[in-house]
């Protein structure tokens, strides 16, 4: 039950770490998405919550919810004018350049008939920032920390495999596809007008740590 991954919760809002694999849309082919979880997180409001932005099905981590629509309506205009602070971690598979630096690479949609679409890099796509750095390495691979300033769809996906040349560990659009993926949303501040900001950390997930990448306190 998702109600046992509440990070945050107050009046207006509502921080779960969503697991890995569960879609916050509805599948187009059926199955058990976010909306199956809503009646369960209602904490004695008659209202359902709403999703305030996404996360990729096989990403885990922060996910923030409205309790009401006046919040509803708040909460997407701090997303919208770039007022929300996201961390994220990953596992690479390869090890980037350097240790740390800002990804600035626009994106664009395309897509074909046989693979159907993805993102990729484009200057004349919409404009794209992620600031990363990594925090260790171990066989091969890397754990990085990425922030990223802008909104995109699969953004950091394409800008780990693009833009430092070591796609997300596990991605099967812009990497080799072999296990879990490797994305978590680790932490996730939003500002409000009057009041304390909504803050939640999620905790490393466990496909973390059998990966060889434990938590550590200097990651933080």
């Amino acid at each position: 039950m998702l109600a046992n991954n509440v990070l945050f919760l107050d009046g207006e809002a509502l921080v779960i770490d969503k697991p890995a694999g569960l879609p916050v849309d509805p599948p187009r082919n059926g199955g058990i998405s976010l909306d199956n979880h809503l009646a369960g997180l209602t904490f004695g409001f008659k209202r359902w919550p709403v999703p305030v932005h996404r996360l990729d099905r096989d990403t885990s981590g922060c996910l923030l919810l409205s309790r009401n629509p006046k919040a509803h309506a708040r909460l997407q205009q701090a997303f919208e004018q770039g007022l929300v602070q996201k961390r994220y971690i990953a596992v690479l598979d390869g090890i980037p350049s350097g240790e740390e630096g800002m990804i600035d690479l626009p994106l664009a949609k395309v897509s074909t008939r046989e693979a159907g679409w993805r993102m990729t890099g484009d200057p004349s796509g919409k404009s794209a920032r992620t600031a990363w750095r990594v925090l260790r390495v171990a066989d091969g691979r890397a754990l990085v920390e990425l922030r990223p300033e802008t909104g995109r769809t699969h953004q950091i996906r394409v800008h780990a495999a693009e833009g430092l040349g070591a796609p997300v560990l596990g991605d099967p659009v812009y990497g080799q596809g072999q296990g879990p993926l490797m994305l978590h949303a680790a932490e996730l501040t939003v500002p409000r007008e009057g009041k304390e900001p909504v803050h939640a950390v999620a905790p490393t997930p466990e496909r973390f740590v059998a990966a060889g990448f434990a938590p550590d306190p200097v990651d933080a």
